[in-house]
């Protein structure tokens, strides 16, 4: 299991706007096996490469705007195939498709784009927030209408289990529903006070020991650490996120 914990960059934006080669270098040094990105930061996708295959690091998957994904697709899977990844990642839903008729027409467009790069070994996600439980489409709430485990839906779950329980379900119950269609899951804790932000893995209220033992008998590829916001050094909460899973994963006796 311990080769399978990732960080999405977007948690280190910043730092990675500075200095994206010495942030993946430190990531290296630090243990974790790979990364999931969320942008280039002014660098060409030959020159994050190069760094990764200097380190060792693996690219876990790419997070790709909607925008990007229906607008460039060739430039995304062009840069997808030199990162060395096949798992794109539609980070989020459009504001203005946002109602019952909007996400009727993403979860269709979406399909159209997984259905079309899977001859060539590639999968499509999907990353959700809270948001998308408040709205209803055929009889369901809009993230199960867009992960909806049918044939014919071909668009896949990165599921955030953060965004699932503050949308008041249990993280462990929802994700049941993916088994083999949700290559790469989002790891972040809940604050164990009245604020419910956003925390290292370990340090709040979310139970992570069903959800990694489900992941592990049922396809994930990648657990990846996401935060949106550290209250200290972004380095430092990334770096307890993943001692603290390291020790998950010994005490669940997967650490491999």
């Amino acid at each position: 299991m311990k080769q399978k914990f990732a960080v999405q960059l977007y948690t280190l934006r910043n730092e990675c706007e500075q200095d994206f080669p010495g942030v993946l270098r430190k990531l290296k040094e630090m243990g974790w096996a790979g990364v999931e990105l969320a942008g280039l930061h002014s660098y060409s996708a030959e020159e994050i490469a190069e760094v990764l295959q200097e380190t060792g690091l693996q690219t876990a998957g790419m997070h790709v705007s909607f925008q990007r994904v229906t607008t460039e697709l060739e430039s995304v899977l062009t840069e997808a195939r030199i990162l060395h990844t096949s798992t794109l990642i539609c980070p989020s839903v459009p504001h203005e498709l946002r109602n019952e008729d909007g996400y009727q027409q993403f979860r269709s467009q979406l399909n159209e784009i997984a259905k079309d790069i899977q001859p060539d070994g590639f999968t499509l996600s999907f990353h959700n927030h809270a948001f998308e439980f408040e709205t209803s489409v055929n009889g369901m709430n809009a993230l199960r209408y867009i992960l909806e485990p049918s044939a014919e839906n071909a668009v896949l779950a990165e599921v955030d289990v953060y965004w699932v329980q503050k949308a008041g379900q249990d993280p462990a119950s929802f994700i049941r529903s993916y088994s083999y269609r949700m290559p790469t899951m989002h790891l972040k804790d809940m604050s164990d006070d009245e604020s419910r932000t956003y925390a290292e893995i370990g340090t709040g209220v979310i139970d992570f020991d069903p959800i990694l033992l489900w992941g592990e008998g049922n396809g994930v590829a990648w657990y990846v650490v996401e935060q949106d916001v550290c209250p200290g050094n972004p380095m430092d909460c990334v770096k307890l996120s993943l001692t603290n899973l390291h020790r998950i994963a010994d005490r669940l006796g997967v650490n491999t």
